[in-house]
């Protein structure tokens, strides 16, 4: 799967992902083949965080 390169969009694109699957991040980025501590690590870096809880980045 191609991701945004924009760390907004990607931001945004991951919450709907994750809100409209059910899945938790770490089962999306399974499903999908994604590095899932890359992942974190591009978002934590613009700031977001990864909401377990809640299964969405905030």
């Amino acid at each position: 799967m191609q991701l945004p390169n924009d760390v907004f969009i990607l931001f945004s694109f991951l919450n709907t992902q994750l809100r409209d699957t059910g899945l938790t991040l770490a089962e999306f980025c399974s499903e999908h083949q994604l590095d899932l501590s890359a992942l974190t690590e591009k978002m934590k870096a613009a700031g977001f965080r990864y909401d377990e809880a809640q299964r969405r980045f905030r």
